[in-house]
């Protein structure tokens, strides 16, 4: 009578043999007692042997196995009889003439090592009978590597069974292996060609070892969506955001059923789905540091997770997508209609600062987005910064040249950066659209300020003023360079062709960054411009600065002028910075910066007035990196005060708003007075007025030209063109130049610091000038437009610190506490603060008090830019400041006080100060 016994597998069979071969009993068969089934190749080769498997349901077929066996083949009965029925006469001629049970746990035993005292984790013979099954016929030839005790764990047993089914390392059964299996086709189809139990059980194990993201990942597998296993993690992120908890919305859960089916039906948990997305976004990240082949796969995903989206309609959701570029896409058109809506009405000043932090808003969320375009977020900036500019009301018009020269260098000429970038545009129509629309806004604003600067040089020029404090083209050499030479310190000069103040303020501020210059200033004060002659163009300009008187003419005359004024001195043209192969430097010119006896080199670099002609000047980032030769002077230059200088600036055209109007002649931005100036126009004479015997017409509008079509243009009276701007940098050492310190920080607030209609307390925020939240743009305290004629100020470096650009804030009611003076009191008072300060180098009570109050009051953010000026101190001081603040605060090492990864925004954690310093009550 049979037995019932279980099938075994092909597996378990060759594990046996395996183990009867190597007894070297000397027998040639096996009886093992099992179903007598086999599907499997008849013939087996098990250790160099052919062994042939025979299925034997009754001792007769058991016995013609026996007679039939080949001599040269070992021989397996497969049977479900008891010894009795097989009788001693056939057990005779079998191995320990008795039949062998297929025990599966035992073979799972010699899979591991075949140690006899090796144990078995009770736990995993719990799992069931499909982990022995499994783990026989997944077995490497070489069987599986043994525990590192005496005992086959579960974990140890199940991590190595998984990795064989995935065809991952055991060590890689996380998340990131899931996901980067899920990208291998092959593996897939192998995994789910295994019994349904066994895929059952190993989905169940990787739970455990990889955690939640596991579910979702097989899910998909199984689902035959493997491959799209990391397209659907991003859009795991966009269906169950981070922390979940809030209501699902009827769109939401729509989306939601309908991605279910790519994973089979299965819904997922916010835990999972959050897990998912976070081991979905790491791959993308590794994959876009990877080489080209890995980087091109990393932006298949996104593009099929975006095919994904729209098959299941839920494209318009990928805004909430940090990493999916539709995401971008969506967040700049979310900004742009945020834009639109903050611009004032036509015929209206009035700017609505609540809707200004709406786009600010905005704007977070698309630097937030991990595949923004780095230059359209940066014109995301500058657009929100010039809606800033229009939030602060007009100051009153300056009444002298000075003044107009100081609001260019320092307002207007911020202004004209960030207009360049917004000119230029973004690729997509409705942020296009936004732009184009801010853009004739601001441009308004601005051409009040070029015609009100125009009518000044107009009145400045024709009258023959005396400059007193302002500097001019013709005599900054004297004023400026040659008290440097008197003072014994060599000096080289670099003239930036074409150089306006929007150039000039990038130029600063990458030498700045490169940390091995510091910036000057008259008085340690504002910075200052330079009054260029008229019309502005080289052959008038950059001759009268090295001539020092206006006066026109070419590279021999401006050679010859200069080494009469400066001997000794060197002036380099383009000609002759030019290197041979290799150098960077001519030799020449290196001898000349190095050697002691030539106190001046100066050096004409005409990178931007050549882009006027062959490239785009507005979307050039100036600095050393794009203005030729300019980081090779400032390497090689030795113990030596620079000073940036042009001889003019320029504007940029227009495209089709230009506006091109007949001439006499081929200028671009000047012409002879032999008609009536228009609209945009103005007469110049004096003796300032260099060509035209002294009579020119030039426009102050920007959209003007009279010549051939360009990049851009010079010559005209615009404020862009007129304004000179003058940087003095020396190798640290702020005492350098008498009458000259280091420069604070020259960025006005609105270009730096987010708009804020009240504090976090809900004070009223500085920037407002009264409790309203629409302020008038552009209109308060115009001036007449006829100009002033007032003399300028008669000190040179008795400079006035800058033109006003926010209206006095009316004197204030009393008004209760403000609660940041309130919490810097009591940190000053604390007994843990005083115990804390470094008595040896203290930060003065009164910085800490102005940086910490500062922090509280923009809610524990503010630019390091925003506390060097609160503190007083020049820009570059900052970084030690901070760094001595952070020590100071940084109770028990916990991160009270730290810096953005962008380098440039420090954060305060308040209540980790409040605890820390024991300020609750």
């Amino acid at each position: 009578m049979s037995l019932a016994r279980i099938a075994v597998r092909p597996a378990a069979v060759r594990r046996k043999v395996e183990a009867w071969l190597a007894e070297q009993d000397g027998t040639d068969a096996i009886v093992l007692l099992a179903r007598p089934e086999w599907t499997d190749e008849p013939v087996l080769t098990v250790a160099g042997h052919s062994v042939r498997v025979v299925p034997c349901p009754t001792p007769i077929a058991a016995r013609a196995a026996l007679v039939d066996r080949a001599v040269d083949e070992k021989l397996v009965i497969l049977t479900d009889l008891p010894d009795a029925e097989l009788g001693d006469g056939l057990l005779a001629h079998v191995s320990m003439q008795a039949g062998r049970s297929v025990d599966p746990w035992e073979l799972v035993r010699q899979a591991f090592g075949g140690q006899t005292r090796l144990g078995l984790d009770s736990t995993l013979v719990r799992t069931g009978r499909w982990v022995a099954d499994a783990l026989t016929e997944l077995a490497p030839v070489d069987g599986w590597p043994p525990p590192a005790g005496t005992i086959v764990t579960r974990d140890h047993a199940l991590r190595h069974l998984a990795g064989a089914a995935l065809g991952l390392d055991p060590d890689e059964l996380d998340g990131a292996g899931l996901l980067q299996w899920s990208t291998d086709a092959p593996t897939q189809m192998r995994f789910l060609d295994l019994p349904d139990e066994w895929t059952d059980g190993i989905g169940t194990y990787l739970v455990e070892a990889a955690g939640p993201v596991a579910v979702p990942v097989v899910a998909a597998v199984r689902a035959g969506h493997g491959v799209d296993a990391i397209a659907l993690g991003l859009l795991a992120g966009v269906l169950w955001p981070r922390g979940g908890g809030s209501a699902t919305d009827v769109e939401t859960a729509v989306a939601r059923t309908r991605l279910e089916r790519y994973f089979g039906g299965a819904r997922l948990t916010d835990a999972q789905a959050t897990a998912y997305l976070e081991a979905a976004e790491a791959w993308i990240y590794r994959a876009l540091d990877g080489d080209e082949h890995v980087r091109h796969e990393a932006h298949r995903m996104l593009r099929r997770a975006e095919e994904i989206a729209a098959e299941v309609d839920m494209a318009r959701r990928l805004v909430a997508s940090d990493l999916l570029p539709l995401g971008f896409t969506q967040r700049m058109r979310a900004f742009a209609d945020a834009v639109r809506l903050a611009l004032p009405a036509p015929r209206s000043h009035l700017v609505d600062t609540g809707l200004i932090e709406a786009v600010q808003e905005r704007l977070t969320d698309v630097e937030a987005h991990r595949s923004a375009d780095r230059k359209r977020v940066e014109t995301a900036r500058m657009a929100v910064r010039l809606l800033r500019w229009l939030a602060v009301p007009d100051a009153p018009e300056p009444a002298t040249m000075l003044a107009a020269v100081h609001r260019q260098v320092r307002e207007d000429g911020w202004v004209d950066r960030a207009r360049l970038d917004v000119f230029a545009g973004d690729p997509d129509a409705d942020v296009a659209q936004a732009y184009r629309a801010l853009h004739a806004v601001v441009d308004h604003r601005r051409a009040r300020h070029d015609r009100h600067f125009a009518e000044l040089l107009q009145d400045t020029t024709g009258a023959e003023r005396e400059p007193g404090a302002l500097l001019r083209v013709e005599d900054v050499l004297d004023r400026v360079v040659r008290p440097i030479l008197d003072n014994g310190r060599r000096v080289l000069l670099l003239l930036l062709d074409g150089m306006g103040t929007a150039a000039g303020i990038e130029i600063a501020e990458a030498l700045a960054r490169n940390g091995a210059w510091t910036e000057l200033t008259p008085g340690g004060g504002a910075r200052t411009g330079v009054l260029a002659a008229l019309p502005t163009v080289t052959m008038v300009n950059r001759c009268s600065l090295f001539s020092g008187r206006i006066t026109v003419g070419d590279r021999a005359v401006e050679v010859k002028e200069f080494t009469a004024r400066f001997p000794g001195s060197v002036l380099l043209h383009k000609a002759d910075l030019r290197t041979p192969a290799g150098l960077a430097v001519d030799p020449e010119v290196a001898q000349a910066l190095g050697n002691p006896a030539v106190p001046m080199v100066a050096a004409v670099i005409n990178t931007i007035d050549d882009a006027l002609d062959r490239s785009d000047p507005g979307t050039t980032e100036w600095g050393p990196d794009t203005v030729n030769g300019l980081r090779d002077l400032l390497a090689v230059t030795q113990d030596r005060v620079v000073v940036l200088l042009s001889d003019h600036g320029h504007v940029v055209d227009r495209g089709a708003d230009a506006e091109l109007r007949p001439s006499d002649s081929s200028e671009n931005r000047w012409r002879p007075a032999t008609t009536a100036p228009g609209d945009g126009e103005l007469l110049f004479t004096g003796s300032r007025v260099a060509l035209g015997q002294g009579r020119v017409v030039l426009p102050w509008q920007e959209q003007l030209r009279y010549g051939p079509r360009k990049a851009g243009y010079h010559g005209g009276a615009s404020a862009a063109e007129v304004v000179i701007p003058l940087l003095l940098f020396a190798a640290h050492d702020e005492a350098a130049v008498p009458g000259w310190a280091g420069a604070p920080v020259s960025s006005p607030e609105w270009w730096r610091e987010p708009l804020r209609q009240t504090s976090p307390e809900g004070a009223t925020a500085d920037r407002a000038p009264d409790t309203a939240t629409r302020t008038e743009s552009g209109t308060a305290g115009r001036a007449a437009r006829k100009p002033r004629t007032a003399a300028q100020d008669e000190s040179l470096f008795d400079l006035p610190s800058s033109s006003p650009v926010v209206a006095p804030p009316p004197v204030p009611a009393a008004a209760p506490a403000d609660p940041a003076e309130v919490l810097v009191e009591a940190l000053l008072a604390s007994p843990v603060y005083a115990d804390r300060r470094d008595t040896r180098a203290p930060i003065a009570d009164e910085r800490v008090a102005a940086l910490v109050a500062t922090l509280v009051a923009g809610n524990g953010r503010a630019t390091m830019d925003t506390l060097a000026t609160r503190a007083n101190i020049p820009a570059h001081r900052i970084t030690g400041l901070f760094a001595a603040l952070r020590r100071l605060l940084q109770v028990e090492g916990y991160p009270v006080l730290s810096l953005d990864p962008d380098g440039r925004t420090a954060k305060l954690d308040i209540p980790l100060l409040v605890e820390q310093f024991g300020l609750e009550a």
